[in-house]
């Protein structure tokens, strides 16, 4: 036996082994467009399986095969993906990829370490690009570019001041009291969206009557992000998608990631938008005689109006019709080698506002990069510095009649509230304040420095035909420091002889450190050709502690600022110091392209909770049916049809503080202490939690030229928390507990289209229509209002079998008012439907872009008409278009109303605008050698606006971000509309 194995094995040698080595084989080539322009970084692998490669900044790629042939798959972003045979005999090839028009190749975030293609997507996640984004005209801040981008979402500026202010809410009211802002996260980092009031409230009185709202009307944070950065933003807007970030994602996640260099020669871009924004939307001022001033000032304001001989100022203008400069200057190097790639981007935005002596500045400044450390390791590092400072005006509610705009509507055009020759401002002699003085001597800034900073290290453990492993570790931080100055000089009308602090100076400082750290593995197995499972597990850390100190010195020496300066010294402090901890898993089935299913659970704990220990749980659950996919379809017009349905639960912390009982300082015959507040804490709060279910389905048409998406989404918000009265024999006067649950449901449908696509011509048109239903399901306490001001004047009402949104307020028979409450229902803050269509066509070197939006229904309360009606400023007072019987004038129609119905001071918010155009004209390359690529045009933002809402503009928010509480409007800083001329030059 042995001889004869000695015998066989120098034939099996020789027979075996050389065949052995010839059972593979290399195939090379190179990816291109169909302009015949290189594709780098291109993925080329081998069919179902981790074997694979890139190509090269020229889009060459070299690959090693199994076997004598082979079938490979070509894909990159923004291309169709292709799969080709390959033999050892036909093994040097060229492959054209077309462009996805559809995006169904677009590669969207499923779950904190993988994505998913978007055919193969079960949840309805929404995706704007960096060209949806920014390409059509400049845009100050990154939730300003979001209008109307996507389904699914209201978003509304707060205010128009300087420097953003933006509230967005996704699929509808998620909590009543606490955070209803989606999560952001910038390259794996968490990043903070706070809104930090300055202090204004010493001086307004704003919160003066019960209301401890924030109304100081500051910026958030999200405005620091420069939208030039942004390679992708992707919209997680329910808890079926959001599930895997669990406690943070009750109001949805927005994943942001910014531009990255590509292996190849270094490319420069430069660009450079000037121009100037006005004010949106002028009311004009009232015509006055004789007869209308004594009417409305009696005989003391006659006095007045002939001592100046009816002489007027269009007090409008000067206020609000600032011309503002614009000006943003960009620059970013990109570039690398196979192993290195690196992008460096500089920004500088100057913006004056359209009231003089407000504006925003910002400087970024962003270093993103990435390198192959070995074969199986790679090191992706990301920072940005961003410096800024915004002047914001002084605008908004105010008690005590001081602020620009409330001042401004007290104030008829007759009086004259110029400076003399020296610089001296007259009294205002109706009213406490010369909005003119304070628009010209006040302070309202904010300043940040802001820096951040994220990485990830990828290792691939294990890659085989079967079995692939992949461990990543993650981390960033997100620090920065927010100065607020707030100064009002002694000699303000309002500030001297007695009227109101004798000066004050408010400064505030805001330090805040967070961080996050995860680590995750992704195991993904092939046990054969079309069948594929994915497992990935990983934990979670993140870590936030913001400092807040505020500074108030009032009763001011002289002509001093400074805090030592002064009379009398408030300090107040405000720490939120927070850590969350969690896991989480997921399973993912890929059957043939067919079935796509996911399971997955997160689970969390934090400091916010009751019980610190306490694990929360999240889960979810997704499946798609590609139909098209099935071997024996035939349908050649429909190219894509997919049901799909998800389930999904997510959370939101309770306010910060509300598991404790808070001591109250004090100060017994001289000596301080502390006393038990009136609020009992609840040591056994936990997150507010709610449950999604997801179904829809997605069509493409004619070879995917047509893609139809329609969703439909139920989610239930249960848990929620509220501060309710509790019987006085408690020794508490209030206390947090879960009272109440809230659903919403709605539709999104989104429609894409090419409808020409030609050599010269191309066509693209997006239509998204969205709606969305509230109603409390839940209420342990009797229905109660809450936010504005009052059932006198419009209110929101908090009742069971309501929506939770819902506008109520006295009234009349003809209001049809409850007899139980009292109280007539004037509508709905929601809106009864939005829809958004954006075209983009292309001729030769033109390009004209266009976004339009239309928001029907939702209600405003409109108060800074009820103002300018008190004091007979307002622009319609004389006109008789609200009378039935066209005998009384508007104003005088509105008085007589108060106190006896709301319905005057509640109006429909709908509106149509043109939020974004422009006009854009590449430049001949031939003219600049081939060197360079020069592209010219002109942009504008909100030019066309229609509404009939008797204000500014129907998007207010007195009282910030709000979950409850917005749609209020109190003489707010107007918004604006910009035109620019724009010039990009890229090398």
């Amino acid at each position: 036996m042995r001889k004869t194995l000695m015998r066989v094995l120098p034939f099996f040698l020789v027979m075996v082994l050389p065949a052995y080595g010839w059972a593979q084989f290399t195939v090379s080539g190179t990816v291109t467009d169909a302009q015949k322009k290189p594709v780098p970084a291109a993925s080329v692998r081998l069919i179902n399986t981790n074997t694979g490669t890139s190509t090269d900044a020229a889009g060459y790629f070299s690959l090693t095969l199994p076997g004598q042939s082979a079938t490979i798959e070509i894909s990159s972003v923004g291309f169709l993906s292709r799969t080709i045979q390959v033999t050892a005999a036909n093994n040097k090839v060229v492959i054209e990829l077309q462009e996805d028009l559809s995006r169904l190749e677009e590669v969207v975030v499923t779950g904190l370490a993988t994505s998913v293609k978007r055919s193969n997507l079960a949840n309805a996640v929404s995706s704007v690009s960096a060209k949806e984004l920014v390409g059509t005209t400049s845009q100050p801040t990154l939730d300003g570019a979001l209008y109307g981008k996507f389904p699914g979402a209201n978003i509304s500026a707060n205010s128009g001041a300087p420097g953003g202010g933006i509230s967005i809410k996704m699929r509808g009211i998620t909590s009543i009291v606490g955070n209803s802002q989606p999560l952001f996260i910038v390259d794996g980092v968490y990043y903070d969206n706070s809104s930090i009031p300055a202090g204004l409230n010493t001086i307004s009185k704003a919160a003066g009557q019960g209301s401890n709202s924030n109304q100081d009307n500051p910026s958030n944070r999200i405005a620091d992000l420069d939208p030039e950065d942004i390679d992708r933003v992707e919209i997680l807007k329910g808890a079926s998608a959001a599930a895997i970030y669990g406690s943070r994602a009750a109001g949805g996640v927005v994943l942001i990631t910014t531009k990255r260099g590509k292996s190849g020669k270094p490319k420069i871009e430069f660009g450079q938008s000037f121009g100037m924004q006005s004010q949106l939307h002028k009311l004009g001022q009232r015509s006055w005689d004789a007869t209308k001033v004594e009417a409305a000032y009696g005989a003391n304001g006659l006095n007045l109006y002939n001592s100046v001989n009816g002489k007027t100022y269009n007090y409008e203008d000067e206020l609000y019709g600032n011309k503002g400069q614009m000006s943003d200057t960009r620059l970013s190097v990109s570039g690398g080698s196979d192993k290195t790639s690196y992008y460096v981007g500089f920004s500088h935005r100057d913006d004056d506002g359209i009231v003089q002596r407000t504006g925003y500045k910002k400087t970024s400044f962003r270093i993103n990069l990435d390198q192959k450390i070995a074969k199986n390791l790679d090191l992706s590092v990301n920072s940005n510095y961003v410096s800024s400072r915004a002047d914001r005006g002084y605008f908004n509610n105010d008690n005590t009649s001081t602020s620009m705009g409330v001042s401004f509507v007290s104030t008829p055009s007759w009086v004259d509230l110029h400076p003399d020759a020296n610089g001296n401002y007259p009294n205002n002699p109706l009213a406490p304040s010369n909005f003119l003085q304070t628009r010209d001597l006040i302070t309202n800034r904010e300043d940040v420095n802001r820096i951040l900073i994220g990485g990830s290290l990828n290792w691939k453990v294990l890659s085989s035909g079967h079995h692939d492993l992949k461990l990543t570790a993650r981390g960033g931080m997100d620090n920065y420091t927010l100065g607020t100055t707030a100064i009002f000089p002694p000699e303000l009308q309002f500030e001297k002889n007695g009227n109101g602090t004798n000066g004050a100076s408010i400064y505030g400082t805001t330090v805040a450190k967070n961080s996050n750290i995860s680590a995750f593995a992704v195991y993904t197995f092939t046990p054969k050709e079309g069948l594929n499972f994915r497992t990935q597990a990983g934990v979670t850390a993140e870590d936030i502690n913001l400092n807040n100190v505020l500074n108030t010195a009032t009763q001011l020496i002289g002509t001093q600022t400074n805090l030592s300066q002064a009379g009398a010294i408030k300090v107040d402090q405000a720490k939120t110091i927070q850590k969350d901890r969690g896991f989480f898993a997921q399973e993912e089935l890929n059957l043939k392209n067919i079935v796509l299913a996911t399971i997955g659970l997160r689970g969390d704990k934090s400091s916010r909770n009751g019980d610190a220990n306490k694990m929360y749980y999240y889960p979810k659950a997704s499946l798609a049916f590609n139909i098209h996919e099935l071997p024996s379809w035939n349908a050649s017009s429909i190219s894509q049809l997919k049901a799909r349905v998800a389930y999904g639960e997510s959370g939101n912390f309770a306010p910060f503080g509300a598991i404790y009982t808070p001591l109250v300082p004090a100060v017994f015959n001289g000596t301080t202490g502390s006393i038990v507040g009136l609020t009992r804490g609840n040591d056994k709060l936990g997150p507010e939690r709610q449950k999604e279910l997801e179904m829809g389905v997605d069509l493409g048409l004619l070879k995917n030229r047509i893609g139809v998406t329609f969703t439909y989404y139920l989610k239930n918000v249960e848990d929620l928390l509220l501060n309710v009265e509790v019987a006085s024999s408690s020794g508490f006067t209030t206390a947090w507990k879960n009272v109440a649950a809230i659903q919403n449901k709605g539709v999104e449908l989104g429609i894409n289209a090419i409808p020409v696509a030609t050599k010269t011509w191309k066509w693209n048109t997006q239509l998204n229509f969205w709606k969305n239903k509230a109603e409390v399901t839940r209420l342990d306490v009797p229905a109660f209002n809450t936010g504005a001001f009052g059932a006198t004047l419009g209110t929101y009402r908090i009742e069971k079998g309501k929506s939770p949104t819902q506008l109520v307020g006295i009234g009349t028979a003809d209001d049809k008012v409850d007899p139980a409450t009292g109280l007539a229902v004037f509508g709905d803050a929601e809106p009864d439907f939005n829809m958004s269509w954006s075209n983009n066509v292309t001729w030769k070197n033109f390009e004209l872009a266009v976004l339009m939006h239309w928001k029907q229904g939702g209600k405003n309360i409109n108060l800074s008409t009820l103002l300018s009606d008190i004091f007979g400023t307002s622009p319609d007072f004389d006109k008789m278009t609200l009378d039935p019987k066209s005998q009384v004038t508007n104003g005088n129609y509105r008085l007589n109303a108060l106190g006896t119905t709301a319905g005057p001071w509640i109006e429909d918010a709908s509106y149509f605008r043109v939020r974004e155009i422009g006009l854009s004209y590449r430049l001949p390359k031939e003219w600049f050698r081939n060197l360079a690529a020069v592209k010219v045009g002109f942009s504008g933002r909100n030019l066309i606006n229609v509404f009939k809402y008797n204000s500014y503009d129907p998007e207010v928010s007195n009282f910030g971000a709000n979950a409850i509480s917005s749609n209020v409007e109190v003489t707010p800083f107007p918004s604006a509309k910009s035109f620019l001329f724009n010039i990009t030059v890229t090398f």
